[in-house]
Parts: C-alpha cells; sequence; structure tokens
C-alpha cells in the first residue's frame, strides 16, 4: 500500500487522563518495526477492561493512552521479518499473544505466551520500549499491545490473527476477547458432559458467551445466577434455562443451588470476578466430579478461603485465562465456528455507534444497557 513505510495520521479516540470522556485527536502513526504490523481497524467494540484501565481506580495509571482491544481489522503493512501475515490479510488483534517459540506456546496445555502474555501497565511496544503514537512529537501510550479506538494501530505479529476473509469483521470483532474467553472456559477447561447441569456466575458478555459454550457443549440445564434480575430473559438466547437471584435467598447460593441440583452442579463457570461468587461457584459443584473454573479478575487483596475437605471430596477447583485458546493457532477456528453457524455472534451485539460517538459506548456500559456496542471507524 501506498503508506507503506510512512507516518499515518489518522483519528483515535484519546483518554488523556482517568474517567474523563475520550478526545478525538489526530495521531501519528509510526511505520511497524520489526517483527510489527500496522493494522487498519474498520470496527472495534467496548469491553469491561477498556472501562476498568480507563476509570484505574484500582490500577497503576498509564496516560495520555489510546485503548481498545476487540476489534477487526486489514493489515495495512508489516515490518522486517513478517511473514505470517501480509499486507490486505483480515485479522483480529488479541490483548495476549502467541510467540509459538516459548515453552507456554510449545506446551499443548498452556496459552500463556512468556514473550506477549497480557501486561496492561505497559504502554509501549515491546522491541524498543517507545510508542507507534504521537501528538506533536508527544508519545501516546498504547493499551494491552492492541489500542483499536484508532483507526491505524500498530501490533506485534504475535498478537496479530489471521481469519478467513469472508468472515464478516462487524461480528466475528467480538471474538477477539470477551466471548472466546466465556466460550473457552466452558468448551476446554469446564467440559461439561452431554445431559450435564452447569451454574453460570455472571451474565455479562463473558457468562453469556460460558452458557453458549455449555449448550454447544450439550448441557440440559444451565442455570444462570445473577444479582440484576434483567438480565435473565436476554439470557435464555444463550442457553439458560433456569435463574436464580442470590438477594431473593436468605441462605448461601451454593446450598441453595446444591439442594436445586440434588447434590450439586456438574460444572460450573464463574465469570463476575467477586470473590464471594468465586468461592460459590466451587462450593456448589457435586463431590466426586465436579469442576469449577474460575474466569472472572478478583480485587487484587482478594483471598480464596474454603475447607480443603472440599477438595477432598474430589470437587475440582481450575482458572483459565483467555479460555485456554491459543490466539493465532485457535481463533481462526472459532471464526469457523461462526461461519458454519455453529456458533452465534450476532445476539452478543446489541449496539452499534460510529467512531464519533464513542463516549456513547462508555455511557452505555455504565447504564448497564446491552451486551456489545459496536464501534464503527468508518460511517
Amino acid at each position: 500500500m501506498a503508506t507503506a513505510g510512512k507516518v499515518i495520521k489518522c483519528k483515535a479516540a484519546v483518554a488523556w487522563e482517568a474517567g474523563k470522556p475520550l478526545s478525538m485527536e489526530e495521531v501519528e502513526v509510526a511505520p511497524p518495526q520489526a517483527m510489527e504490523v500496522r493494522v487498519k481497524i474498520l470496527f472495534t467494540a467496548l469491553c469491561r477492561s477498556d472501562v476498568y484501565f480507563w476509570e484505574a481506580k484500582g490500577q497503576t495509571p498509564v496516560f495520555p493512552r489510546i485503548f481498545g482491544h476487540e476489534a477487526g481489522g486489514i493489515v495495512e503493512s508489516v515490518g522486517e521479518g513478517v511473514t505470517e501475515v501480509a499486507p490486505g490479510d483480515h485479522v483480529l488483534p488479541v490483548f495476549t499473544g502467541e510467540c509459538k517459540e516459548c515453552l507456554h506456546c510449545k506446551s499443548a496445555e498452556s496459552n500463556m505466551c512468556d514473550l506477549l502474555r497480557i501486561n496492561t501497565d505497559r504502554g509501549v511496544m515491546i522491541s524498543d520500549g517507545k510508542s507507534r503514537f504521537s501528538i506533536d512529537g508527544k508519545p501516546i501510550y498504547h493499551f494491552v499491545g492492541t489500542s483499536t479506538f484508532s483507526e491505524y494501530t500498530v501490533l506485534h505479529v504475535g498478537c496479530v490473527v489471521k481469519i478467513n476473509p469472508e468472515a464478516p469483521l462487524d461480528k466475528v470483532c467480538v471474538l477477539s476477547c470477551g466471548v472466546s474467553t466465556g466460550l473457552g472456559a466452558s468448551i476446554n477447561v469446564a467440559k461439561p458432559p452431554k445431559g450435564s447441569t452447569v451454574a453460570i456466575f455472571g451474565l455479562g458478555a463473558v457468562g453469556l458467551a460460558a452458557a453458549e459454550g455449555a449448550r454447544i457443549a450439550g448441557a440440559s440445564r444451565i442455570i444462570g445466577i445473577d444479582l440484576n434480575t434483567n438480565r435473565f430473559e436476554e439470557a435464555r438466547k444463550f442457553g439458560c434455562t433456569e435463574f436464580v437471584n442470590p438477594k431473593d435467598h436468605s441462605k448461601p447460593i451454593q446450598e441453595v443451588l446444591v439442594e436445586m441440583t440434588n447434590g450439586g452442579v456438574d460444572r460450573s463457570v464463574e465469570c463476575s470476578g467477586n470473590i464471594n461468587a468465586m468461592i460459590q461457584a466451587f462450593e456448589c459443584v457435586h463431590d466426586g466430579w465436579g469442576v469449577a473454573v474460575l474466569v472472572g479478575v478478583p480485587h487484587k487483596n482478594a483471598e480464596f478461603k474454603t475447607h480443603p475437605m472440599n477438595f477432598l471430596n474430589e470437587r475440582t477447583l481450575k482458572g483459565t485465562f483467555f479460555g485456554n485458546f491459543k490466539p493465532r493457532t485457535d481463533l481462526p477456528n472459532v471464526v469457523e465456528m461462526y461461519m458454519k453457524k455453529e456458533l452465534e455472534v450476532e445476539k452478543f451485539i446489541t449496539h452499534s455507534v460510529p467512531f464519533s460517538e464513542i463516549n456513547k459506548a462508555f455511557d452505555l456500559m455504565a447504564k448497564g444497557e446491552g451486551i456489545r456496542c459496536i464501534i464503527r471507524m468508518e460511517n
């Protein structure tokens, strides 16, 4: 492309400080260096993680910054040494990478790449410690190596997933974070047997994706647990068959679930990040074979407390990161699940706004309205 090797000037939504509305700015995006890729973003979505780090209440504040990590786009140019993708390829940027060389990448059991696993504090590229974004010569920092709230962005090649060019980017862009995280937690980690009973704690986008995964796996009872009753009707579309609101019960919710299911659920998936829900998700699974999977990220000072007998009675507790999907190896197959109509992603997408109105997406999330809001870079 004519822009290869040159600085590109484009629009980006910049967060100048914590919790303040994003500001549309013209930024300069430097060309990709060795093992980097510059991508033209066509669609991006707002994920709760963007909001969490934009608020910066419990983390290291890194500003000014360009957020965004759930997206789809087209490769504009590539840096030296990049052979896996080429200009024109359709890609999903991913917040956690796959170098394919480290011990984790070579292990069949792990997706936690040593080189490219998520780092929320780093605002620069790993090759030279510099940002590829600037305004008037001053750096604007990256977010989790993706920064998709910009018309163009630069990523390490290990964080770029080449997908089927026939897949509609305005739909499959949501597979680059939340939906795959929940889906994989169910089908890759919990692995509910056909006809089993599954409890899903937290019915946000990730929890609904976990329910969808349980449905695909053939679970017969999928119990949704959430404090917001308004989410229950929507969750039926994702396979939930019944619901429990902890506010409606005087006894601990794990006891309620054990009574409902004749001794406990076969599998549970915790997607809220609330430490009490994590303990409840473990203690509600059946002894002898029950498996609980933790997906939500807890408060940094949280402590998980349960009686050791819960383990000795043959309950299993597992954690997962990005649904145990290896991004470059596995995500193309998740896209194909969508293309074969085995996985519906449209039902996750409840709103859409033009890039100029990106702050509306933040407002919708603050109100708890909808599941995913797609941001269209071109009106």
